[in-house]
């Protein structure tokens, strides 16, 4: 006997906010590029191109939310869920290699201090922090729910950090005449945000690699499983992460009295999605003794 079910509200709809986070950011790259260009400043316009980069990651974890959302096919079953997984590690990727390039500029300048520049990359820092937090917070709600929009609040957030560590830097660096403290500043933003990331990184390739989902003891699952009424044994126990928003499971329970199932299905429909945030669920009831099935073992997938 075979039960699918489907409970999940689905990912929460982020569309308008990426559209307006990266709107935002792209009138801020324009200006800071004209800015640059006016003022031929070198150091703005190289920020101007960091700050594309981040908007090529907004852009990334948009392409990721939206097809999460579209429907499944007859070749793509569970639709295009996965690419919100791909988004954010690809996001954790980008950010590491920027955090590696801020690092590796920031321990240059130990060795080659480089004079910082006046009040206008000050004011221009200034309303990076304000731009890159605004963008932040339209996806603060969602960042402990999928790993995608955490994706993309981190970067707008290691963004506004770096920003607020220019600005500070360069007032106090104005104040004292201590190159030093440029470079120092950096690094510490650098520290940081790479904690961040590191652990978006890591919840990304667990994802990717269907590992089980951050928040969710399988034993704990196993366990729920097995105190069922009439529940001998359970194997084949799978739990992994369709994209970041939703949570599959599928497993065997060996139930030898035949009985209507229909309420204890229900019943583990119930308490798998609001115990433990599961959604898609498919349960096999077998009958005889567990050593029959080929899956029981659990080295076998």
């Amino acid at each position: 006997m075979h039960d699918h079910s489907h409970d999940h509200a689905g990912a929460a709809d982020y569309n308008k906010a990426f559209a307006l986070g990266i709107a935002l950011n792209l009138v801020y790259v324009a200006a800071e590029a004209a800015s640059g260009v006016l003022g031929g400043s070198v150091a703005l316009l190289a920020d101007a191109g960091h700050n594309l980069s981040d908007v090529v990651g907004l852009l990334l974890a948009w392409a990721g939310h939206a097809l999460a959302m579209a429907p499944p096919t007859t070749q793509r079953t569970y639709g295009w869920r996965g690419t919100s997984i791909l988004a954010a590690l690809f996001n954790a990727l980008i950010l590491l290699v920027a955090l590696g390039a801020i690092t590796t500029e920031a321990i240059r300048r130990f060795a080659e201090p480089a004079e910082v520049a006046g009040g206008a990359i000050i004011l221009v820092a200034g309303i990076g922090v304000v731009v890159n937090t605004a963008t932040a917070l339209l996806f603060i709600s969602g960042r402990k729910d999928d790993v995608n929009i955490r994706g993309a609040f981190l970067h707008m957030a290691a963004d506004a950090g770096v920003s607020v560590g220019v600005v500070v830097a360069g007032v106090l660096i104005q104040a004292t005449g201590r190159q030093w403290i440029d470079p120092v500043a950096s690094l510490l933003i650098a520290a940081v945000v790479f904690v961040s990331t590191w652990g978006l990184l890591k919840d990304s390739i667990n994802l990717a690699v269907q590992a089980v989902p951050r928040g969710i003891d399988p034993e704990e699952v196993a366990a729920y499983l097995r105190g069922l009424p009439g529940v001998s044994a359970v194997h084949d126990l799978h739990i992994w992460a369709m994209s970041t928003t939703e949570t599959a499971l599928t497993v065997h329970l060996v139930k030898p009295t035949v009985e209507d199932e229909d309420a204890l299905l229900e019943e583990i429909h119930h308490e798998l999605a609001h115990r433990f945030r599961i959604g898609h669920i498919t349960v096999q009831i077998e009958r005889n003794n567990q050593a029959a099935c080929r899956q029981a073992p659990d080295d076998v997938v």
